[in-house]
């Protein structure tokens, strides 16, 4: 099914439409929530629900924008699964180990969705070339380290690691561009 059919159908009939985007989609918010919250199924089963609770709410918007699903949701998933690592971190539930908490430092770096920088970052990433596209959605939303991205795609670690110097080189341009800025300025 196509992301339009699948956002009209969310729109028609949203029980049906709900269990249609998550059998297509759900293996990939899943993804990308247990590289954020590893230790705690409950917590990464409540945020894919969250995730597509808001594909829900957003479905009207993102049908007239022609937005592309995947990326909407690995950005939503990604944001929510670091909003509630830090509300668990809060809790002192979760410590921070493995590097676990740079990795989410870089990556909240980029703008929450529905703010300009976030919408024009995703709009970005998605435009991008394969394998960049590939390699930044790895790299950022599903949190795998070089080493792994590079095994998956057949490249070097270095060319991994050259591709994403220049992809947020050519990201922040265009939010510079736009006057949007990061925090990572």
């Amino acid at each position: 099914m196509e992301d339009k059919e699948l956002l009209r159908l969310l729109l028609r009939d949203p029980d049906a439409g709900l269990r249609a985007a998550m059998q297509v989609y759900a293996p990939l918010v899943k993804a990308v929530l247990v590289r954020i919250l590893p230790r705690d199924a409950r917590e990464v089963e409540e945020a894919v629900a969250d995730v597509f609770v808001a594909l829900w709410r957003n479905a009207a918007q993102l049908e007239r924008e022609a937005a592309p699903l995947r990326g909407w949701l690995a950005v939503t998933a990604r944001n929510m699964g670091i909003d509630r690592y830090r509300a668990l971190r809060r809790q002192k539930v979760l410590s921070l180990d493995d590097g676990l908490g740079e990795t989410l430092a870089d990556v909240a770096d980029f703008e929450r969705p529905g703010s300009e920088a976030g919408d024009l970052v995703g709009a970005l990433v998605a435009a991008m070339d394969p394998p960049d596209r590939e390699i930044f959605l790895r790299k950022y939303y599903l949190m795998q380290p070089a080493r792994e991205i590079a095994a998956a795609l057949g490249l070097s670690e270095g060319a991994v690691n050259t591709r994403l110097c220049r992809g947020r080189q050519r990201l922040r341009r265009a939010l510079q561009e736009k006057g949007v800025h990061s925090h990572a300025e």
